[in-house]
């Protein structure tokens, strides 16, 4: 039987919500759009575990108050940590608008919007969602030994030691955990990983911060996955600086796909994807999956 192991992204903290309740509802959701994708009604014999962290990010933190607008406003002048993750991330967009006004002149809420606009996006949804990435990504990177970081990484590890998986599905900032925990449990050897929609290139705000840290300017495939197939939607915000081969040299397969993402870099939507449909398919024992629009990413 072959086991899968989800490592799910941002915004899927459940306050009050008992862990393994939590996890396995993840882990139902991830079982029904990876089956959809590859054209079946269930994965059948496959064991679909999730590998579920976020309550760690969140210990001791206040409930979020404040419409969408005020979020960001809020994470601007409150949260140092996570407002320099958005300057980072707003960066290495290179927007124009931005640029040609003067960054510190333009308020995060206005850098977004103009973002939006340039991803064709729901501006409200797009300030919603970054103020909601920004914060957990800096929680979690906010030093290489704080509490919330290594007890997300050893919670994922745990997972992965127990079950011993064949395949490790890991979305957003899921697939930035799955990396140290991986390269933390190098006894754990894992066929095939899949990342989806990862912000694991970048620079400065994700990149140099990773634990092992790159060397020369280049991050490592961690030596007990045999297979890393990386997926991006074209549109996604959150899977920036492309193809992720030009960094982490060890991934296979650079993959682009269309998968009408916003609904918002929901893992269901690279889930249902044709793109990681053929790259689990082999791992699955599934001889016949449905036609893959996706195209190699270029590499330089």
């Amino acid at each position: 039987m072959s086991r899968i192991v989800a490592v799910h992204g941002v915004g899927n903290h459940v306050r009050g919500g008992r862990p393994d309740a939590v996890a396995e509802a993840v882990a139902a959701d991830w079982s029904a759009g990876l089956a959809a994708g590859l054209g079946l009604a269930s994965l059948g014999k496959a064991d679909l575990t999730c590998a579920y962290y976020a309550h760690h990010l969140y210990r001791g933190k206040p409930v979020a108050q404040g419409t969408d607008d005020q979020a960001l406003d809020r994470l601007a002048t409150t949260d140092p940590d996570a407002a320099a993750l958005a300057e980072m991330w707003l960066d290495a967009h290179e927007l124009p608008e931005v640029v040609a006004q003067g960054r510190l002149t333009v308020p995060l809420r206005h850098a977004v919007d103009m973002l939006a606009r340039r991803f064709s996006l729901d501006g409200r949804l797009t300030r919603l969602f970054m103020a909601l990435v920004f914060r957990e990504v800096a929680t979690y990177l906010k030093a290489p030994d704080a509490p919330a970081r290594q007890a997300a990484r050893d919670e994922v590890g745990g997972v992965l030691d127990r079950e011993r998986p064949t395949v490790v599905l890991a979305h957003s900032l899921g697939s930035v955990v799955a990396y140290e925990a991986l390269h933390a449990r190098q006894d754990v050897e894992i066929d095939l990983l899949v990342t989806m929609g990862s912000p694991l290139a970048l620079r400065h705000g994700v990149f140099e911060r990773l634990t092992p840290a790159p060397v020369n300017g280049l991050g490592e495939r961690p030596p007990n996955v045999r297979r890393w197939v990386n997926v991006a939607d074209p549109g996604d915000p959150v899977a920036i600086l492309r193809p992720l081969s030009r960094w982490f040299p060890g991934v296979d397969l650079d993959l682009t796909d269309s998968i009408n993402l916003f609904d918002f870099h929901l893992a269901a939507n690279y889930l249902r994807s044709a793109a990681v449909a053929a790259a689990v398919a082999p791992y699955l024992g599934v001889a016949d999956v449905p036609p893959s629009p996706s195209t190699r990413a270029p590499t330089e």
